[in-house]
């Protein structure tokens, strides 16, 4: 898409602003995970993705940040989106299949949206079918073992239109990633393993849109990997790095500063 006359800073705040509501009204968790992923959907779903492509999120905890993006597309209806974690909806805490083109997979059980991108990819490359798969995951969720298979399987079949996004942000489940089994979103490991490899600021938008432009200007036989440097929470002062925001839901009293603190960040006029 063409992004010239779009203020990524303001989209980026209008969308966290969008995802706040959306969680208070359904006084939900889960928050902290959406607002460190929220830009790379942005950047690849958003901005980067063409008509063709496929985009997974792995990630499904963090769900919401999806339906705010697929409702700025127009892909999910405000009427829709605001049924968001209720009675019968579509729109369910983790992606539910078969009720949104833009969800073609159920996901949330983390190792399995990655495993899923892979086959798609290979499908395509039987097909002859140049479009790409992007495919969103947690650091976390690199631990899982099906990571390491679809991984190896990528490498083996010179899946270059599967790229794979990492949502960095250090923090998993119950502690810091290093804690539990260490740095398996380290780019040696994915280099090492075939893959095109490159680290950038998944905050800053600029940088997300040129390392996805570049991982995906020219075939060149590997998989691609963008490993994304992250801060849950970000955007929202007392969330930033803070493991119980995996969880907990806001208070009205919170939501209004968390609405405050993004408002200040990405929506006030420049005092220069």
């Amino acid at each position: 898409m063409i992004t010239e006359s779009i203020d990524l800073k303001k989209l980026q705040g209008h969308l966290r602003l969008k995802l706040l509501s959306l969680y208070h009204q359904a006084h939900a968790g889960h928050i902290g995970c959406s607002l460190s992923c929220i830009d790379l959907i942005i950047a690849s779903l958003v901005l980067r993705k063409g008509e063709d492509d496929t985009f997974l999120l792995s990630k499904g905890h963090a769900a919401a940040s999806l339906y705010t993006c697929l409702n700025y597309l127009g892909e999910l209806s405000d009427d829709e989106l605001a049924t968001y974690y209720q009675n019968g909806t579509t729109l369910p805490a983790h992606p539910a299949p078969n009720q949104h083109r833009g969800i073609p997979f159920a996901t949330g059980s983390l190792g399995h949206g990655f495993p899923i991108a892979t086959g798609m990819a290979k499908a395509r490359k039987l097909q002859a079918d140049r479009s790409q798969v992007f495919v969103l995951m947690s650091d976390g969720e690199t631990n899982e073992g099906t990571t390491w298979e679809a991984a190896h399987f990528a490498v083996q079949n010179g899946l270059d239109n599967l790229i794979v996004l990492i949502d960095k942000n250090g923090l998993q489940g119950f502690g810091q990633t290093a804690n539990v089994l260490g740095d398996t979103a380290s780019a040696q490991t994915w280099k090492a393993m075939g893959f095109e490899t490159l680290e950038t600021d998944g905050h800053a938008m600029e940088k997300l849109l040129a390392g996805i432009d570049q991982l995906t200007a020219v075939p060149n036989g590997k998989p691609k990997v963008l490993i994304a440097q992250t801060i849950k929470g970000k955007g929202v002062g007392y969330m930033e790095n803070r493991l119980e925001w995996h969880y907990l839901p806001m208070t009205s009293e919170q939501y209004e500063q968390a609405r405050s603190d993004v408002y200040e960040h990405y929506l006030a006029p420049s005092r220069a």
